[in-house]
């Protein structure tokens, strides 16, 4: 038994070893606990993209145009979404050092699926031939990043937007909490509105309605409570917290009756995971080469656009090769454009909220954080998902702690492990990572203090940006709105090219260079 223990003692001190002289956790002010438990809470917060994605891609099987069913792109896009989360997520741990997890990016997903698809491949552009756009977007980033144009792209973001970032993010998050949990939906007139909790008139299905809320905010408060007292772990407490009392009251509700609390018991199953791995080679895995580059059905309009209200099939329509050429050129144009800025707007936002800057207010380690981003989108297009994209949701791990690698580590096995659970999101409501990323929105606003709101030239390029991050639901769009408007007030004041003490700001070109491609991509893409 000595000896045992002795092995274990050794074998612990040499990983230990390796730990401290891969991630300097010591020289970070940081413990291989301290950086597991961000790891956690990162995965934590954003594992629903494996179910939400896989979902997402499954509506292109309603049509029959894939020529495989819903359930099998499912279950592939399930496992390439985690394959390429891993892949991105340790490779950005081991190059950058940095805390971060990747994986398919909300927002790009639904461009793939209906707009470059058309919803069920409603326009003839099949699943196959959409990835090509990915492996171009990938292989595109690879060449600016390793000629250090990414980085350079990046620098000429002005200090009244970049500053302004991590607030635009972190209410964009909390916009997403807020929805993912049910509190904020859609309403005809208002746009978006509280949900009714009026007892009087709704019964049960309104009680459970407000407990939902309920639940959810009390995972808010738990978190600041415990965040204010000190205690390690604050945000994954909360979440793991509300999960229990979630659990706890669905079981009391299904007992009594409700319909919502019994659906969701009966979702959670476990299915045979090598069901999912014989989809993902079956329909995912490679498409982007053997099936990628037939454009016959777009071409021809032999494929499915639609059904009218007696089930009859709409026929397509065929389209020429200008159209075909056109539609890749903005397609892959618009994944670029998205990618690049939803990157570095998250790289900035997370590494700002969790004082990892250097000592010039940039982001450590940048071209390598942007090859991981790189990679990641090749080997997502070659396993059949999106494009690859670094999530706000790090930002939960970074609340927890996470300040080096080792926590991207911690997520990337932890999404390798998801594979073989392929519902073990569901075990999560979300509820529970609804309170979390609502809570990391209020760690990220304070920002807001470092802007100038009293200079009009300033202000309003920042206030654009956050602005436009959250109601048009996009981290690039808001900091394409922020550019242009800052490149307009710097012309139509004279101080373009010119910096406070006269001397010329060259950065002021590619900032205009910047802001012209995204004004062309909003008039052909939008």
């Amino acid at each position: 038994m000595a000896n045992f223990k002795d092995t274990v003692k050794q074998t612990w001190n040499k990983v230990d070893s390796w730990l401290e002289k891969t991630f300097k956790l010591n020289e970070n002010k940081t413990n291989v606990k301290t950086e597991v438990i961000a790891g956690l809470t990162t995965f934590m917060a954003m594992v629903y993209i494996l179910m939400v994605n896989a979902g997402m891609f499954s509506d292109l099987g309603a049509f029959g145009n894939a020529g495989v069913t819903s359930g099998q792109l499912y279950n592939g896009v399930y496992i390439a979404t985690a394959i390429s989360a891993v892949i991105g997520t340790v490779l950005i741990g081991l190059l950058a050092k940095l805390p971060l997890a990747q994986a398919s990016g909300m927002g790009l997903n639904a461009f793939f699926v209906y707009t470059v698809c058309g919803f069920g491949m409603a326009n003839g552009m099949t699943y196959a031939n959409a990835l090509i756009f990915i492996l171009l977007d990938g292989i595109i980033f690879l060449l600016l990043t390793v000629t250090g144009l990414r980085k350079t792209i990046f620098n000429a973001i002005p200090d009244s937007v970049k500053v302004a970032i991590p607030a635009g993010i972190g209410l964009f998050i909390a916009f997403i909490g807020l929805q993912n949990a049910g509190v904020v939906v859609l309403n005809d007139s208002t746009k978006v509105a509280l949900v009714s909790m009026n007892l009087l008139n709704g019964g049960l299905s309104t009680l459970v309605t407000a407990f939902n809320v309920f639940a959810t905010f009390a995972g808010v408060i738990a978190i600041a409570v415990l965040s204010k007292k000190g205690v390690k772990g604050a945000v994954l407490w909360g979440i793991l917290g509300t999960t229990v009392l979630y659990y706890v009251v669905a079981g009391l509700g299904a007992l009594a009756g409700s319909s919502t609390f019994k659906a969701f018991f009966a979702g959670i199953t476990f299915d045979n995971p090598f069901t999912a791995f014989g989809d993902f080679f079956k329909v995912s895995f490679f498409k982007v080469f053997t099936e990628g580059f037939d454009f016959s059905a777009y071409l021809n309009g032999s494929y499915v656009a639609g059904f009218t209200e007696a089930g009859e099939v709409i026929p397509g329509v065929a389209h020429s090769v200008a159209d075909m050429i056109l539609l890749i050129l903005t397609g892959a144009f618009a994944f670029c454009m998205v990618d690049m800025f939803d990157t570095m707007g998250t790289l900035y936002g997370a590494c700002a909220r969790g004082n990892l800057l250097d000592e010039n207010g940039n982001v450590p380690n940048v071209e390598k954080a942007m090859l991981a981003d790189a990679v990641a989108t090749c080997v997502g297009a070659v396993c059949g998902t999106s494009t690859v994209t670094t999530f706000v949701e790090s930002s939960a791990g970074i609340a927890e702690g996470g300040k080096t690698g080792l926590t991207s580590i911690v997520t990337g096995i932890l999404f390798f492990f998801a594979m073989f659970l392929t519902p073990i999101a569901k075990l999560i409501p979300t509820y529970a990572t609804a309170s979390a990323l609502i809570y990391i929105g209020v760690l990220m606003m304070n920002c807001v203090t470092k802007i100038d709101w009293l200079e009009p030239t300033k202000a309003v390029p920042a206030f654009a940006t956050i602005a436009m991050t959250v109601m048009t639901y996009s981290i690039s769009n808001g900091i394409g709105i922020g550019l242009i408007s800052y490149v307009l007030i710097q012309v139509f004041t004279g101080k373009f090219m010119k910096n406070e003490d006269g001397s010329v700001n060259k950065a002021d070109i590619v900032t205009a260079v910047i802001a012209g491609l995204f004004l062309l991509m909003f008039v052909l893409t939008h």
